[in-house]
């Protein structure tokens, strides 16, 4: 996250935050009574009015402004500066969860309108079993969900930026070896942490207030992806969190990989049952994750199948179980009923 902060206030933040909280709102007061003393001429020059908005936010807390900054804006007004710096936490809090808010919506709406329209079958919304209004509800679970999701990470992205994590910039400080070990790491250590907070949100003390919302969509499109109670949505991100602070990884690979994984939560909601490939016993993808959906107490895991094979909770996707074949069943009947009628 501290990548895209960075970008954000180089190209856009840093001039927002010096329209919000200029510097000269801060050293208006002073230049008021004294005016602008001109070390050339002997001469004090009167000083500029103050603006509505400078008068209203001049005594907004900041830390301590750095002379060049209080001197500046004075002689050359072209400057542009803001009185809370980049590294002024009220600052980053508010960036970080603008920006946090923005990223997580066009993420959620391009990706999984995407997804919906060129890989779910639509087939499935004829399902006995899909909502009405599905589609609908799933969407205003998801940005009910966001808020609260984003409040509970945001400590998390605030020790990331202000240094705390464990990421790296320059690859030869671990080599390339390790780079690309760390990718599996990663997968295998959150996969396997989530495959526990995930079977666990399944027991009866916590089940039906915490993970239920979710399994309200038993055939889920790809607006199911985030259709979370907040906590239970949190929870299952800390992994993703907690693995820079316990272990190096490259800065820039930490965001694809996060990137990834917010992808593939979309992915492996798309009711999919397409079965015998290749590495379908290894990857755990949306086949797997729908008769998570179906069956409830089966197929925990995110990525891989290994944690639900040594917990007991694997269940292999065959043809058969392809709710599709529910949704044919019931075409076929209502097929019937209405040659009966004509007849």
């Amino acid at each position: 996250m501290d990548i895209v902060l960075h970008l954000a206030d180089e190209y856009a933040l840093d001039r927002a935050w010096a329209a919000l909280l200029p510097v000269s709102a801060f050293t208006t007061a002073t230049s008021n009574v004294a005016g602008l003393y001109n070390a050339s001429s002997h001469v004090s020059l009167p000083a500029s009015q103050p603006s509505a908005w400078s008068q209203l936010i001049s005594y907004i807390p900041h830390p301590p402004l750095p002379n060049e900054l209080l001197t500046a804006p004075l002689v050359d007004k072209t400057v542009l500066a803001s009185a809370w710096p980049r590294d002024y936490l009220p600052r980053q809090v508010i960036s970080l969860t603008v920006l946090t808010l923005v990223g997580i919506h066009l993420l959620y709406f391009i990706f999984a309108s995407l997804s919906y329209q060129f890989i779910f079958n639509h087939e499935m919304m004829k399902h006995p079993r899909f909502l009405k209004d599905q589609v609908k509800l799933e969407i205003q679970s998801s940005l009910k969900a966001f808020p609260g999701m984003i409040a509970l990470t945001l400590p998390w992205f605030l020790a990331e930026v202000r240094g705390h994590s464990m990421l790296y910039d320059d690859v030869s400080t671990y080599g390339w070896t390790y780079f690309f070990l760390s990718i599996f790491f990663f997968l295998v250590f959150t996969d396997y942490c989530i495959y526990w907070i995930h079977r666990w949100e399944h027991h009866p003390i916590c089940y039906k207030w915490l993970h239920k919302p979710h399994h309200k969509w038993l055939i889920p499109t790809p607006f199911a992806s985030h259709a979370f109670h907040p906590l239970d949505g949190y929870l299952q991100s800390v992994p993703y969190h907690l693995f820079i602070f316990i272990f190096p990884l490259h800065r820039q690979l930490y965001l694809g990989l996060f990137f990834f994984v917010n992808l593939w939560s979309i992915l492996i909601h798309d009711s999919d049952m397409i079965t015998g490939h290749p590495l379908e016993t290894v990857i755990n993808g949306p086949a797997h994750h729908t008769l998570h959906h179906l069956y409830f107490t089966v197929n925990y895991g995110q990525y891989f199948t290994w944690a639900d094979r040594m917990g007991n909770s694997y269940r292999q996707p065959l043809s058969e179980l392809d709710p599709l074949l529910e949704v044919q069943a019931a075409e076929k009947k209502k097929q019937k009923v209405a040659l009966g009628k004509e007849q």
